[in-house]
């Protein structure tokens, strides 16, 4: 009898679809995924679609309505290992900025039936509606660390994934300082590596697509961007992006609003 291999579903809630799509741009690896588990439940890959209970689900977006609780709470029901992918899914992604504003002032400026719309108070990442196993963050996430992930999950081993910084990454590829020589404003010093430092050596700041580092000092970052001449608005709207309600980076937007 051959052995029975792992079923994996992929789903989606509230997000771009960029992470789903890094997991169809594995390219040979998914191909080499395909022959080790069973892809049972991904819509964007195939319309045959099986009913669980699934070994592991990815799950990508944020919450935003009662309807995605709901199911939410039944994947999670139906999911051995529940695996959180993207920025949306683990920090609410940029659709969470709204919760700066309530939905009166937000949904009768979009919608011209606002009595038609379902949406919770706030957007928020699944962490805060069913326990999570592991989550792997980016915006969109890197292909090379969900491989990574997917394949430690099944084989029952914690992912080799980094905590550091990004300026780990900046230095190990030689990549100049864009926030101290470059005068920059950049969030790679607070920010998980996990991107190959992909802006800095673009010359660009880090926008902390990943989200805090394992120890991040905001304080510190911050104040030595007020302190070169960078107004608090744009301190602000630096911590404010799509990783914005990571408690550490939303604790250091409110500091300076």
């Amino acid at each position: 009898m051959a052995p029975v291999r792992p079923r994996l579903a992929v789903w989606k809630f509230a997000s771009c679809d960029g992470c789903r799509m890094s997991l169809l741009d594995c390219e040979g690896d998914l191909l080499a995924l395909a022959d080790a588990v069973d892809i049972d439940y991904f819509p964007a890959a195939s319309s045959a679609m099986t009913d669980g209970p699934y070994d592991l689900s990815l799950v990508e977006g944020s919450v935003s309505s009662s309807d995605d609780v709901a199911r939410l709470r039944e994947i999670r029901a139906q999911s051995d290992v529940l695996v959180t992918i993207g920025a949306c899914a683990t920090a609410g992604g940029v659709q969470a900025l709204r919760n700066l504003s309530t939905l009166a002032d937000i949904v009768p400026a979009v919608y011209p039936h606002p009595e038609w719309i379902d949406a919770l108070a706030a957007t928020t990442p699944i962490a805060d509606h069913v326990v999570v196993d592991a989550e792997l963050r980016g915006c969109p996430i890197d292909r090379r660390s969900l491989v990574e992930l997917v394949t430690a999950t099944l084989a029952g081993r914690r992912p080799q994934l980094p905590r550091y910084p990004v300026c780990v990454e900046c230095k190990a590829a030689g990549t100049t300082c864009v926030l101290v020589a470059g005068g920059l404003s950049c969030l790679g010093p607070v920010t998980q590596a996990g991107c190959g430092a992909l802006c800095p050596r673009f010359h660009r700041g880090c926008f902390g697509c990943f989200g805090p580092s394992e120890t991040p000092n905001t304080t510190a970052l911050a104040d030595h961007l007020r302190t070169t001449g960078v107004d608090a608005v744009d301190v602000v709207r630096l911590f404010r992006q799509m990783t914005s309600q990571s408690p550490v980076f939303r604790a250091e937007a409110e500091r300076h609003a």
